[in-house]
């Protein structure tokens, strides 16, 4: 799919929550795609940070893929440029991931933004996404979007590490 965001000459940025897994995207990228992609994770220096940005931004800039931490990424940035938004791996709280995308939604976005959220059939995000679903409205009722993984119960964290096979 990335090959197809590049192809068609838009940009794309791609959240994960762990900057192990940032430098993997980037090699994978590198080799599949033959495009250099930028990364910004807490690590980076806030003069770099702004440097990635503006490069990102450029309507000339030859960067189409952003890889970006969650937590240095997701908030305090005005992404525009791109209008395709993957999340590589899930985070607890729907609203980190929903502020994350919201950094392409700013006046100047002209065109129709695209979010994905990866989910492995089986898999412990998917898991993260039946919680999140469940749990979104009762934890906007009662507690607020902000303070929704405080609101897992011991049966939640069960259900999330059982395996595949057992029933639920």
């Amino acid at each position: 799919m990335l090959d197809e965001v590049v192809a068609a000459g838009d940009r794309a940025l791609i959240f994960t929550q762990y900057r192990q897994m940032g430098h993997l995207l980037v090699a994978m990228i590198r080799r599949e795609l033959d495009v250099e992609p930028m990364f910004l994770h807490g690590g980076t220096p806030q003069a770099k940070r702004d440097q990635l940005v503006a490069r990102f931004q450029d309507p000339e800039g030859t960067a189409p893929i952003f890889v970006l931490s969650l937590k240095a990424g997701g908030v305090g940035l005005n992404l525009t440029a791109a209008n395709h938004v993957f999340h590589y791996d899930r985070w607890w709280n729907p609203a980190v991931e929903n502020q994350a995308i919201d950094r392409t939604h700013r006046i100047g976005q002209k065109n129709t933004v695209f979010a994905y959220r990866l989910i492995v059939q089986g898999s412990i995000e998917g898991k993260i996404r039946q919680l999140q679903s469940s749990k979104s409205a009762l934890a906007q009722d009662i507690l607020g979007e902000e303070r929704f993984s405080q609101s897992l119960t011991l049966d939640d964290f069960r259900f999330l590490f059982e395996s595949p096979e057992a029933p639920v």
